[in-house]
Formats: structure tokens, C-alpha cells, sequence
């Protein structure tokens, strides 16, 4: 039940960051009210924006369990051991990403997910109201919502003393804050666009069988310059997404039509063409989405607005931690707001204090993780480096933990990550210089390099 004594917070945008941030201040006792753009998806079944799959990590984790939603969402997920490569000859080999089955990632339904997190929030005391556009809002003492009902067309307004601003990257807002006063928006297009596809399920009534392909390993067809992945669903489909570059060739300029599509997978996806039978269908039919990341100086506006998750700091999906980085931004702030519920305005700069190195830590990762599954998991050089890389974590366990490690198989703040990673790296490549075998690197020098170049975890 809501504490009498705790503010009311208001959140625009009620998907997977807004529902999970509702639950957990509902759940700490604050009366919490959710205005959603869309319609209730368990009426009106998901109708999201980006529907590339969910690849839920140990920080996702972390704020559904804290929800108490762990055990539910892992019934709706499909565990992914590693990366399935197909190469353009055919054979295919699982990279994993951890040492073992403790360390995956697993892959999820946006929909079903934002459904489970919404009746948490509403179980919780949480109130959503949808169907409600944000057109404007001003910012005076209180904040002053000017909201449309999308069913009638009727507008209205809500006072909060504060808002939160949990409604993605296309932020409306974000947009209101902006003409207030300048965040320093900057919005860095990637050049490259997607488009999705689907492998169906056989429809076999054992789950195990269910699945065209490997069910357990997200896939990748990585090409230099473009790729496709497929995630698992539960159901026991795959979701298909083709990675282009806008312009050139070949690219979504080119490749225009199913006729031109067919004709790119023929050529570089002969194998995965079979296993599509909506193919045309598909790639005509679905539209194809902008990739971009988006940079702020700024993330709120005194004591009055705060955004967090995409509305603050969207990036491109090729880490798969767009939503694992937004499900901590919630879990930072509401404890923050646990601790210190009448000072909005400290909460709000401590937050962004705390938060914005990571959210530039991850972005960058993410970046560089697109070049590294479209092109480098083909490279021998990246995969000596990367078996290195193994053998130096299994000799060295508290000096030497994989980037890839400690951004999806723990919490360790992403600045510290990236930063630790950056350095392993250079030591990676100083190591497999001129080597084209494991065998051909001492590891006695390796050791010693490690040593000398790596503080144990617990000091970092």
C-alpha cells in the first residue's frame, strides 16, 4: 500500500524500464502513476516499437529478482550458451560466451516481458493509465502535464510535483525538457539499418523439437560489413534480424525490394533462405528500423524531471544490454529514492552522477560489439585472441575476467569494465603478436605479463 508519507511520483511511459521502476517504488511504499502512450497490451495484445529480441543478463536479472519477478521470467525465456557462427561455407561453431551453463545470456519476448512487469507494478499498488500521449509539459513549481487521450481525443492535464521520463528514445519528454532548456542533445546515427524476418517454428508438440536450428545459441551469419542474427522464442520460433548499411553495396538502398533481398541471401545466406517461407512477405512487409546513439549533457532539469533508460542514453542493440543498463537505472534511482524521498533534486543529480559514466561505457561497448559479431567472430586473429583470452582467465581468475565477462555475467559499474577491458585487450594483442597458434605463445611470459599489468579484482 502506498505510504501516506512518501511523495506521489509520476512516470511517463510505462514499457520495461517505467513498469520496473513503478514495481519497485510501489513496492517501497510511493503512490505511483504511469501514463503510457500505448494501449494496455493485455487487452490489445504488444504493439512496441523495436521488437529485436531481449537478451536478459545477470543486471536485468538483478532488478526482476529484486521485482520479484526472477523465477516467472526465466519460464518465458530461452537460454543462449553462445554465439552460433554459420560461416559462408556452412559449418558453424558455437563460440560460448562463458565457461559454462552458469554463464549465459538468455533471450526473451519485449511483450511478454512488459506485461509481466506491468501486472507487477499494478500488484504492487502501482497505477497505469493508457492511452495517454504526452503533448507538452511545463515547468513552473509543479510540473504541469498537458496529456491527450489517444481513444477520444480529449486533452487534459495532471500536476506532479516531479516526472520521471521513462518513455524511450524518442522521448517526448525528453522533447519538453529540451525546449525548457537545453540538455545537449546529440543523436549519432550508425549508418546502418535493420529489418526482421522470422523462422517459424515446426511445430512440434516436444519443445525440444520445436526449434528449426540449435534452440540454445543466439546465430549469427556475420558477412564483413552486414549480418543477420537469430534469437530463440519460446515458442519455438527464431527472430531473424538483417544488419545493413543504409548506403552502398550492397545495403538497404540497394537491397529495396524482396527481389533484391532474395537475391543478397542467395548469394551470402544460402543457408538461412530455406528456413524462411515468409520471406518475401516479411521483408516487404516489415519496415525497416534506424540504429543511432543518443548523447545528453544533461539529464534533468533541477528538482522537477529526470529521464532515465533509452529517454536518457539509447544505444544500438549489439551488445544486448539496452534494457540490462535501463533495468539498473531503475534499480539505482529507486533506491535513492528509498533513502532519500523528500530531496528530488539531490536524487536527481546523484543519479546522473552515478549513472552517466556507465550509460557512455556501454555505448561504446556496444559499438564496438557490432564490428566484432559481423566481421571479427571470423577473424583468426579475434579467436586467438579470444582463446587466450580463456586460458588467462582460467590461470589468472582474479587478475584477468573477460570484457564480455564482467559486462553480462556481473554488475561491475561499465566505466570500470570498459576501462579494465581496454587495457586486457592491449595486453591480448601484444601477446598474440606474430602468433597465428595458442601453442606458439608462452604462457610463462603471458603469466608474467599478467601479473605485472593486472591488479586482482578485489583492489581494482
Amino acid at each position: 500500500m502506498p505510504n501516506p508519507a512518501s511523495p506521489a511520483v509520476t512516470i511517463v511511459g510505462g514499457g520495461l524500464v517505467g513498469a520496473l521502476l513503478a514495481c519497485l517504488l510501489a513496492q517501497r511504499g510511493f503512490a505511483v502513476e504511469v501514463f503510457e502512450r500505448r494501449r494496455d497490451p493485455r487487452v490489445a495484445g504488444y504493439a512496441g516499437g523495436r521488437s529485436i529480441n531481449l537478451a536478459l543478463a545477470e543486471r536485468g536479472l538483478h532488478g526482476l529478482r529484486l521485482a520479484g519477478l526472477g523465477e516467472e521470467v526465466m519460464r518465458l525465456a530461452v537460454m543462449m550458451r553462445g554465439r552460433m557462427v554459420h560461416h559462408r561455407d556452412g559449418h558453424c561453431e558455437l563460440l560460448r560466451y562463458g565457461r559454462d551453463d552458469s554463464q549465459v545470456i538468455w533471450s526473451l519476448s519485449r511483450g511478454r516481458l512488459n506485461i509481466a512487469l506491468i501486472d507487477a507494478a499494478e500488484r504492487a499498488g502501482a497505477r497505469f493509465r493508457f492511452e495517454q500521449r504526452l503533448h507538452d509539459a511545463r515547468f513552473a513549481d509543479e510540473v504541469t502535464l498537458q496529456l491527450v487521450d489517444e481513444a477520444s481525443g480529449a486533452t487534459h492535464t495532471h500536476q506532479t510535483p516531479f516526472v520521471l521520463g521513462c518513455d524511450g528514445a524518442g522521448s517526448s519528454l525528453r522533447a519538453a525538457m529540451n525546449r525548457a532548456q537545453a540538455l545537449g542533445e546529440r543523436i549519432e546515427e550508425l549508418g546502418h539499418g535493420y529489418k526482421e524476418l522470422e523462422i517459424p517454428s515446426r511445430g512440434a508438440a516436444d519443445a525440444a523439437t520445436a526449434f528449426a536450428i540449435e534452440a540454445n545459441a543466439l546465430h549469427i551469419w556475420p558477412r564483413g560489413n552486414y549480418m543477420c542474427i537469430a534469437l530463440p522464442n519460446a515458442e519455438g520460433h527464431f527472430t531473424v534480424t538483417l544488419f545493413l548499411p543504409n548506403q552502398g553495396a550492397p545495403s538497404f538502398a540497394q537491397v529495396n525490394n524482396a527481389g533484391a533481398a532474395r537475391a543478397l541471401f542467395e548469394r551470402d545466406f544460402a543457408d538461412l533462405l530455406p528456413m524462411l517461407p515468409e520471406f518475401d512477405a516479411d521483408f516487404s512487409g516489415n519496415p525497416v528500423g534506424t540504429l543511432a546513439t543518443l548523447y545528453l549533457d544533461h539529464w534533468h532539469l533541477d528538482r522537477r524531471a529526470l529521464l532515465l533508460g533509452d529517454a536518457a542514453h539509447a544505444i544500438v542493440p549489439f551488445h544486448g544490454q539496452g534494457m540490462n543498463c535501463g533495468f539498473e537505472d531503475a534499480v539505482e534511482l529507486a533506491e535513492l529514492f528509498a533513502a532519500h524521498d523528500e530531496d528530488s533534486a539531490w536524487i536527481f543529480a546523484e543519479f546522473e552522477r552515478r549513472r552517466r559514466p556507465n550509460a557512455a561505457a556501454i555505448a561504446a561497448m556496444a559499438l564496438e560489439n557490432y564490428v566484432e559479431m559481423r566481421d571479427s567472430v571470423a577473424d583468426p586473429g579475434f579467436l586467438l585472441r579470444r582463446e587466450l583470452g580463456r586460458v588467462l582467465a582460467d590461470r589468472h581468475p582474479d587478475r584477468f575476467v573477460p570484457r564480455y565477462w564482467m559486462v553480462t555475467f556481473s554488475r561491475m559499474p561499465y566505466a570500470q569494465a570498459f576501462a579494465r577491458g581496454a587495457i586486457q585487450d592491449a595486453l591480448l594483442h601484444e601477446l598474440a603478436d606474430g602468433h597465428d597458434r595458442l601453442d606458439d605463445i608462452g604462457l610463462a611470459k603471458a603469466d608474467a605479463r599478467v601479473r605485472a599489468r593486472l591488479q586482482p579484482l578485489t583492489a581494482a
